[in-house]
Formats: C-alpha cells, structure tokens, sequence
C-alpha cells in the first residue's frame, strides 16, 4: 500500500477496477438485469440529491467575487478540453477507433474534480478558498452543461446517438435530485456533516453499482471482443498527451494572465482534471442502450493518470521556498 500511495492510487480506484473486471466476468442478464438497471437509477438519483445538499449557495455566490479566476477554469474545462476532443478527430482510424474516439470525445465534456483539485491544490500551497469554488461551479455547472455539449457536440460529429428526449432522462434523473437536494439542504445539511464518512459510502458505492451495471451490459452485448491491447495502449498515449497540453496551457494562461502563484496553481490544478464521479453516472444516463462501458473507459484511463501525475507536480509546488501571498 505504501509503494501504491506513492502513485496516488488510492482504494476507490483499486475498487472500481476490481468491480469492472468482476461486470466484465460475472455479466447480469434477464430480469437480473431488469432489476440492475433500476437499482442504478435510483442511485444516480440519489448521489445527485447528496450533491445538492451538500452545495452551499451562500458560500457560492460569496466565492463568485473572484470572477476572473474561475472564469478561466471554466474557459479550459468547457472550452478547451472539448476543442482538444474535437481536434483529436484526426487520429481516427489511424491511431484510435471510432469507438475509443466516443470515450475520449466525452471525457472532454465532464466537468472538473472537486476532492482531488481542492486536495492538490492544498498540498501545493495554493489558494484552496478559490479552488473550493472552481471545482464546486464546475461540478455543478457542468450538471447543465455537460448534457448540453455532448447533444451538441457527439451528436454532429456521428460519434453517439444522443437525442432530445434524453433530455427527460436528464431531468428525471440528474437535475431534479439535485435541485431537491439544494430545497431539503438546510435540514440535512448538519446530518451530512456529522456522518460524513458514512455519506462518502453511499456516494462511492453508488458509483461502484454504475461502473458494474455499464461493464456487465458490456459483456452482454459482447463489446470488449472488439477492444485490442494495442487499442488500450493508444488510448493511454492519447490520454497522456491531453492532460499534458491542458498542463501546459493552464500553466501558461495563467501567467500571461497576471494570476498570482497560488492562484496560477488553482487554474492548473482545477483546469486539467476531469471528475470520474460525475462522469460516470452522467454517462449511464446520456449512453443508455450503448456501449456505456466502452464509453467511460478512456475517462477511467485519464482520471488515474491525471492523479499521478498531479501528485507529483503538487509535491513540486510544494517544496517552493518563496511562495507568493494567497488571493481572496
């Protein structure tokens, strides 16, 4: 465990593997599956509701004062990132597949982290208070606007079939359970906090119960004989150049930009990462009837790599001897 730790591989990324290869090779099917796919659903319902309770709109709107900041961690997680998705059209089918190309497609359009953002950026002694709220908006923006791109965006570009009447589905499942969350907050808000860990359970067991729902459907339809090691590999590679240039650009941006250090690592931190959490349950939602574990698996690729990767820079900033003061 201290050699994984090293890596920034942590349990939860240990037990979504495991629950992948344990859909892939023990698939539900029949009324199994029936049974499978309701379960999913109303978890998904109820970790957007626990998203919503746990949002603050006070402290929100009081973050918000420091536009220019999380204006431009928006600016790379829903306009870059998704410009590089697109961009990344011509490595098809020389490089990638078609269908690894969806997934990579759509790990451009989630929005950002929030735990491991906010965490990196404190170990690197950057502004936390502005990372706080970088990473909340963009999770909670991208509630709207992640549906919103991949209808736009993977529907005229052939990569998936996403129409207009998931947009129900969407409410249904994603928007209504948050906005509940955020009318019922002030009577739970205390109960979450007091049993926060119990809660990260239900969110991470939640997310566990979709990734084995989209692997098991997986096998069903008979989607990974399709999948080679050399395509897996291909995906890793591409994954690895797109948050370099993310890495790149933030840095960059926010230099030229006048943002001070801690600031500059906010930007880098909470522009380049994309949430698995969020991601997941999202795609259940927007792929239903497709290949839903083909789909996340380049964003399953790219979560891990951005967490090593990002440790180490963050242990890098960190040993800085002139750090520049905090903005608020």
């Amino acid at each position: 465990m201290k050699f994984l730790s090293r890596f920034y591989i942590d349990g939860f990324i240990l037990a979504i593997i495991a629950v992948a290869i344990l859909g892939s090779l023990f698939p539900v099917s029949g009324s199994g599956q029936t049974v499978l796919d309701w379960a999913t659903k109303i978890a998904i319902g109820f970790l957007f509701l626990l998203y919503g309770a746990r949002l603050s709109p006070a402290e929100a709107l009081q973050g918000l004062k420091h536009w220019r900041l999380h204006s431009v961690v928006f600016a790379s997680t829903f306009v870059l990132f998704p410009l590089i998705g697109l961009a990344l059209r011509i490595l098809v089918p020389t490089v990638i597949t078609d269908e690894m190309y969806t997934g990579i497609l759509y790990l451009c359009l989630v929005p950002s982290t929030v735990q491991s953002s906010i965490a990196f950026t404190s170990i690197a002694r950057g502004n936390v208070a502005g990372a706080i709220v970088s990473a909340s908006f963009s999770n909670l923006l991208g509630v709207f606007v992640t549906p919103v791109l991949v209808i736009l965006l993977m529907n005229t570009t052939g990569e998936a079939t996403v129409d207009f009447s998931s947009v129900l589905d969407i409410v249904l499942q994603l928007l209504l359970p948050f906005l509940v969350g955020q009318l019922i907050r002030p009577l739970v808000i205390d109960w979450l906090k007091k049993y926060a860990e119990p809660t990260k359970l239900v969110d991470r067991g939640s997310i566990l119960l979709v990734v084995f729902s989209a692997f098991s459907e997986s096998m069903n339809e008979h989607i990974w004989s399709t999948v080679t090691v050399l395509e897996v590999a291909a995906v890793v590679a591409v994954c690895c150049g797109i948050l370099a240039v993310v890495l790149g650009a933030t840095a960059f941006a926010g230099r030229k930009l006048g943002f001070s250090l801690p600031d500059r690592i906010v930007i880098i931190f909470c522009g380049s990462k994309k949430s698995l959490a969020t991601g997941l349950p999202m795609a259940s939602v927007l792929f239903a009837g497709q290949p839903v574990g083909l789909i996340v698996l380049p964003l399953m690729i790219f979560h891990q790599i951005q967490l090593i990767v990002c440790a180490a820079l963050a242990q890098r900033y960190a040993k800085r001897t002139d750090p520049d003061p905090v903005t608020t």
